[in-house]
């Protein structure tokens, strides 16, 4: 018997691919069959095919069909809340990993300024050497 955590666990590896999650979002609001979403994301028909397949078994998609074709839409609209959230938590952790570096960058750019001056102005080494060394450095 599954307890929640496990059944939750099931359907985050439902999102666990990349691709899973570009078809997701091409369904947003809409049907499309597998050659719409397969011109639309840029992915050969057998792979949409087959991650279709993966969020089918998954209920997350459902399907309908009409003469030939079989179009697909999301079978839970509430799985858009969790990626819209999963994409406001890497927002976030970029603005803290900006924020870091942007605090970073006061304390390091200062030593990597000198350093870059070292190497690409070797008379900045001499004005250091004092005026006596750098003629000789010149010479």
């Amino acid at each position: 018997m599954y307890d929640i955590s496990e059944l939750k666990a099931e359907l985050f590896k439902a999102l666990a691919h990349p691709m899973r999650i570009q078809i997701l979002n091409a369904l947003r609001g809409t049907e499309r069959n597998v050659n719409e979403l397969k011109e639309l994301l840029g992915i050969e028909a057998a792979n949409v095919s087959q991650q279709l397949a993966i969020l089918r078994t998954k209920k997350m998609v459902k399907t309908r069909k009409e003469g030939n074709n079989v179009y697909y839409s999301v079978q839970d609209d509430a799985v858009f809340h969790l990626l819209d959230t999963t994409k406001t938590i890497f927002q976030n952790q970029l603005s803290g990993m900006k924020q870091f570096l942007g605090e970073a960058s006061k304390v390091v750019l200062p030593l990597l300024t000198v350093t870059i001056l070292e190497l690409l102005n070797p008379f900045y080494v001499a004005l250091e050497l004092g005026v006596f060394e750098a003629e000789l450095l010149v010479c």
